[in-house]
């Protein structure tokens, strides 16, 4: 079966997709503020002075043309900011005031002001290389207005949120959350209550100025991760998102992002304890990535060599860092973070074009706005240089020199590729193959290796469960000793996932490299085109089957065109094109050979196992048998539809859709199988079937009476006014079914 690679950020970011436009690196934003006073920099120091998160209010902001009013806003930032900037760091709420006021979603506009990135393209390249592989913001540029006047360029990054965390964690979001930044801290060089993760006091409040609270709760959980860090780190997947934090911790290592928690001040991340119990790590402040922060530790500035040259494990041995120090402790999760530092390497920086053209692009989009922002901290000419080539400036001091992107990132390559921590050869992993229905079985041909282990979960929402991999011609594997390694497990959901993960003594490998956050999808193996179809359905139903609830609803029959049984399972109906995962069969459900199954179209599926969670449109619609993409095995689309009239295929299972009378879980029939009369509640017609000639009966006048074909084409009328009894010549009409219809009633007849 042919595996299918899914990114984590495409299944839990498709609904946020309304605001892509204004996180768009190729989209320059416009934001326009107008504040009441005319010194409403003074008053935004004021505030930040005060430092109790307050917002000013602001007259009004304009957005891409689109005016909000009554919006706060307050200065933001540790380094950046500084009262005696020309510009700083701004944070505009849009629903200060008016609840519920967005712009394409957004409540929170977060603007950083450029401090220490002559690019100006650090922050969105970082995160665009970070969401390959972990959930992060996204991020482009605004140009900014003040009461009119321009006021530069900044940075426009996604805010970590309670939205956020809804759309990539499946939560509500009202759980434990941490912005581990501390509330006190007063930028480089200040400070010392790190958010570091050191387990020091078993009393939370020794922890209150080490980390930003973000939620009602969440001290408890907090120390009980920094005390299984320290105590029991072997145990730390339980409450700990392992490959998570060491995608993070990879990151920051590669493209030497210091001000994380990988340098001195342990900070710019955020934590999020989700359903499953554990905490989940965000990368956070991107703005000085690339080497623009020096400072490994408060007393160890490393110079643009030691940049380039910074030890892959940089930190594993320091106790105030127990986040790398006890996970890189473990050896196999070792080998994992150096799997992922060697994919980050090799995928972004194996070529100097793949990261340095990406970054000219971003400052294409910015040129003319950089050249007119007279606020900026540095020259036109260094956001020229800077992506090639490394700057310094004046003043002294560790932030003095700026390495370029592409003078760090060359030597940085280089270094790590020959380094003695990247150069053991890891397993191969090829030929992966998965196939199965509720017991799937998953292949691969893997080389080199000592261990391999298949790692599967329900869906993105769960945590990837842990199973080994043999070679012993026991697991669906072939013949033991072949280098084919196979392992199985019980898919419980249609939206099944897995990754592998193989290791020898010195190094391991991921299957697909991107594991976790990409993954292969475990697709149940589904029937051909035309072996389960769509066979027959009601979309008006007034007076016939009655489901369990004694209620009249309407259903849809499925039929089994084969001699086999059928599984359903990874299935869907729908009667949305946009929407075709409406409504899963259950597990463990099939179809006999040659049989029918019945589902109850009601929008009720709290009522049982096959009633579906929509209805149908008696005036037309389509309706779609598929597995929730690309796959349909099986649609119709029909128009208007008749009272206790079915729309069904005839012959049974292959032929083309026509009206007919209700075979309710039975073989289709355009023929009443009856000697008396076909009555409905006032009309009746008889003999039928017939050759033409019917005689009518009707409990009120006939009056002008309708005859319409299978497609509900008109094909004759005649007025009977007001005659009860009548008889009716349809011998010109071809053979099939009918449906005569007065201004009350209705009856189906065949016209033999």
């Amino acid at each position: 079966m042919l595996n299918r690679l899914f990114p984590l950020a495409f299944l839990c970011l498709a609904n946020t997709l309304f605001a892509q436009s204004f996180y768009e690196p190729a989209s320059l934003q416009e934001i326009k503020l107008t504040f009441f006073q005319t010194n409403w920099d003074t008053k935004l120091d004021s505030l930040k002075a005060i430092d109790n998160g307050d917002y000013l209010l602001a007259k009004s902001v304009e957005i891409n043309g689109q005016l909000f009013d009554s919006v706060g806003v307050k200065y933001k930032g540790n380094s950046s900011y500084n009262a005696n900037n020309a510009k700083n760091p701004l944070h505009i709420e849009l629903n200060f005031v008016k609840k519920g006021q967005n712009y394409k979603g957004v409540k929170d506009i977060k603007l950083g002001n450029g401090f220490s990135d002559p690019t100006f393209v650090r922050e969105p390249l970082s995160y665009e290389i970070a969401r390959k592989y972990m959930d992060a913001p996204r991020a482009n540029h605004a140009k900014v207005w003040m009461n009119g006047t321009y006021w530069g360029l900044y940075g426009n990054v996604e805010s970590i949120n309670k939205q956020f965390l809804q759309q990539h964690f499946y939560t509500n979001g009202n759980r434990s959350f941490f912005k581990c930044n501390p509330e006190d801290f007063g930028g480089p060089g200040t400070g010392g209550n790190y958010p570091d993760l050191v387990y020091s006091s078993a009393d939370s409040a020794f922890y209150f100025t080490k980390y930003d609270i973000q939620s009602d709760y969440g001290w408890a959980e907090l120390l009980q991760l920094m005390e299984t860090l320290k105590n029991n780190p072997n145990s730390a997947a339980n409450i700990l998102d392992v490959d998570r934090a060491l995608w993070m911790l990879a990151f920051n290592n590669v493209l030497v992002n210091l001000d994380s928690y990988t340098g001195a001040f342990a900070q710019n991340y955020y934590l999020y304890h989700d359903k499953n119990d554990r905490w989940l790590s965000t990368v956070w402040d991107l703005n000085m990535s690339f080497g623009a922060f020096p400072l490994l530790s408060t007393n160890q500035t490393l110079t643009l060599t030691q940049m380039k040259q910074m030890d892959p494990l940089a930190q594993s041995t320091n106790s105030n860092r127990p986040l790398i120090k006890q996970l890189l402790a473990n050896p196999t999760w070792k080998r994992m973070y150096l799997a992922h530092l060697k994919t980050i390497l090799l995928e972004n920086f194996a070529s100097e074009s793949a990261y340095k053209d990406r970054a000219l692009e971003l400052q294409a989009v910015i040129d003319a706005a950089v050249q007119a922002d007279t606020k900026k901290f540095y020259s036109y000419a260094n956001f020229q240089t800077n992506v090639t080539s490394t700057i310094t400036t004046g003043g002294g001091g560790p932030f003095s020199t700026i390495p370029g992107i592409a003078d760090l990132m060359n030597a940085r390559h280089s270094f790590l590729i020959a380094n003695a921590n990247i150069t053991p050869v890891a397993p191969s992993i090829t030929n992966i193959s998965g196939s199965g229905i509720n017991n799937f079985a998953v292949t691969a041909q893997v080389q080199n290796a000592t261990t391999v282990t298949l790692a599967w979960r329900a869906d993105t929402s769960n945590v990837f469960q842990k199973t080994a991999m043999f070679d012993d011609g026991q697991h669906q594997d072939g013949a033991a000793g072949d280098g084919i390694f196979g392992a199985s497990f019980v898919l419980t959901d249609p939206t099944g996932q897995y990754y592998i993960y193989a290791e020898n003594a010195q190094a391991g490998t991921f299957s697909p490299a991107r594991a976790e956050h990409e993954f292969y999808l475990a697709t149940p193996d589904l029937p051909n085109l035309g072996e389960v179809v769509i066979n027959e359905f009601m979309a008006d139903n007034e007076t016939g089957e009655l489901d369990e609830a004694g209620e009249n609803e309407d259903w849809l029959e499925l039929y089994n065109n084969t001699n086999s049984p059928i599984s359903l399972f990874g299935l869907y109906l729908s009667d949305d094109n946009t929407n075709r995962n409406k409504w899963g069969f259950p597990a463990n459900v099939s179809i006999p050979a040659k049989g029918f199954l019945i589902v109850w179209l009601d929008n009720d599926d709290l009522q049982g196992s096959f009633h579906a969670n929509f209805k149908l449109s008696a005036g037309g619609e389509t309706l779609f048998l598929s597995d929730g993409a690309s796959l349909v095995l099986d649609e119709i689309t029909f128009g208007q539809q008749l009272p206790d009239v079915t729309f069904g295929r005839y012959p049974n299972g292959t032929g083309g859709f026509t009206f007919m009378p209700p075979t309710f879980n039975a073989i289709n029939s355009l023929t009443i199988n009856t000697s008396e009369p076909y009555s409905d509640a006032y009309l009746s017609a008889f003999p039928n079937p017939c050759s033409g000639v019917f005689r009518l009966r009707s409990n009120n006048p006939l009056g002008i009476l309708r005859v319409l074909n299978y497609l509900g084409q008109v094909a004759y009328s005649e007025d009977f006014g007001s005659e009860t009894e009548a008889v009716l010549h349809l011998e010109n009409l071809l053979a099939g079914l009918y449906f005569i219809q007065t201004e009350n009633a209705v009856a189906r007849v065949v016209k033999q």
